[in-house]
């Protein structure tokens, strides 16, 4: 993982002082996660480049028993939360704009230019993020193999950023951004990141036009943590909150953007995911699916009651799981708590006999990431072959969406959704599915309910009858 940082200020070479390393060393500091090293690939009178080179040893970052994606993945070259570690580690006098051989220098505004070689994301959302700042934005797709141009492109692009600002600066932007195109962190999200945000971002993030996003991507879609630091953000900088501020919305946030009510009242993922639960105590579960468990939040509420004595939470994604351990912390659990649960990678599209056997799932909206077409292979999965004997389904109510504001109409409300079902039609759907696999099913609303438009999010209770 690279970064380099070029100066053509006269004399170049003032940027050994500026961040405190010595063109003449290679300086190197062991990272929780590897080693990074700090070196100069140039440093003239006319022209001086820093390199910062991080070495990510992925099997480090293993806690034992790893998938296979947690040691073939792009964590090595991608720029990311890593190198936005490893840029405070190594710059962090430099961030706070002190210099003691060139004081004048530290506050002044130096031309500068930053290559990134790997960066997650479109050119769209990079140039959302630098251009506001003052930079002129460079990025080039890169190929997913050079060698074979016709598996096309890649998630990924190089990046280069030419501007004239503070040393200072640069680093702050650089330390929230990196982390915020890769919308994700290698460490467990919780309060102080809040905090960090808040300091690095301190001078140009309230006034940023895409602040929200910023936040939201920075603090990996929190929504808690998200509508925290938007509230102090807007505070702290004295900045008016424009009509329609999404506040971090993402999948799990459906409400529609009101600073009051954010900072008083529950988001309605936080109600589905009570609900649930509430419904899984009711039901007398005990050993428990939470299917599609993302990054943990109802494994959390689950693990906190005794009730439930097995808990499995099971995703596609391995990066989610990842998540979900740090967020629930198993590696500081004790054993009679590890004995409790369990987290795997599986595909709600087929069968696993690992399933099977389990008095309750949980299915909370998961069910409108699925292509239609592979609807039928799901319901066979979990009514036909897992059969718990308690299901509990949510999916978001499409009617409930006009009346969030901005929302266009057909639109959904999130876009990784493949489709989202009116009342009826979810009602069509269950009915259906209990009829063929031989359940039961209750249907409940989750939600502030519109007289005419019904409840935001829809739940389905399914019983298999004995």
């Amino acid at each position: 993982m690279l970064l380099t940082l070029s100066t053509t200020h006269e004399p170049a070479t003032d940027l050994g002082y500026l961040l405190h390393k010595n063109p003449s060393r290679i300086h190197t500091v062991e990272m929780a996660f590897g080693i990074a090293k700090v070196f100069y690939s140039e440093a003239g009178a006319r022209r001086c480049t820093v390199v910062v080179a991080l070495e990510v040893d992925p099997v480090r970052l293993v806690r034992g028993g790893g998938l296979v994606g947690d040691y073939v993945n792009d964590r090595p070259y991608v720029a990311s939360s890593f190198l936005s570690s490893a840029v405070g580690r190594l710059f962090g006098t430099a961030m706070t704009g002190r210099s003691k051989e060139r004081p004048e220098l530290a506050e002044a505004e130096l031309p500068f230019e930053v290559h990134l070689p790997v960066v997650r994301g479109s050119d769209a959302l990079l140039r959302r993020m630098f251009e506001p700042l003052g930079y002129t934005v460079e990025s080039d797709a890169l190929t997913l193999d050079e060698r074979f141009p016709s598996w096309g492109a890649s998630p990924y692009r190089r990046l280069t950023l030419r501007t004239r600002c503070r040393l200072a600066d640069l680093l702050a932007h650089l330390y929230v951004l990196i982390p915020t195109l890769d919308a994700s962190k290698h460490y467990y999200v919780a309060k102080d990141e809040v905090e960090k945000l808040l300091r690095r971002g301190k001078g140009w993030l309230a006034a940023h036009p895409h602040r929200e996003e910023i936040a939201q991507r920075y603090l990996v879609r929190d929504r808690a943590l998200t509508r925290e630091a938007m509230l102090r953000l807007l505070q702290e900088e004295g900045v008016a909150a424009p009509d329609g501020d999404p506040l971090g919305q993402d999948e799990t946030s459906d409400s529609p953007p009101d600073l009051d009510r954010a900072a008083r009242a529950p988001s309605l993922h936080d109600l589905r995911l009570e609900t649930v639960a509430q419904v899984l105590r009711a039901e007398g579960v005990r050993r428990v699916l939470d299917l599609g468990c993302g990054e943990g939040r109802l494994l959390r509420l689950l693990l906190a009651d005794p009730q439930f004595r097995e808990i499995v939470g099971v995703d596609v994604a391995y990066a989610a799981l990842q998540k979900a351990t740090r967020r629930l912390k198993l590696d500081q659990a004790s054993p009679k708590q590890l004995a409790r649960i369990r987290l795997f990678q599986s595909s709600l599209v087929y069968r696993d006999r690992r399933l099977e056997g389990f008095d309750g799932a949980a299915v909370v909206e998961v069910v409108e990431h699925l292509d239609p077409g592979r609807l039928r292979a799901f319901e066979r999965a979990l009514f036909e072959f897992a059969k718990p004997s308690v299901v509990v389904l949510t999916t978001p109510n499409k009617e409930f969406n006009i009346l969030f504001e901005g929302m266009e109409e057909g639109a959904m409300r999130h876009q990784d959704h493949r489709f989202e079902w009116t009342r009826s039609e979810f009602a069509d759907w269950a009915r259906r599915v209990a009829q063929n696999h031989g359940y039961t099913v209750d249907l409940r609303p989750i939600g502030p309910e519109h007289p005419e438009l019904g409840a935001p999010s829809q739940m389905g209770v399914f019983r298999r009858a004995h």
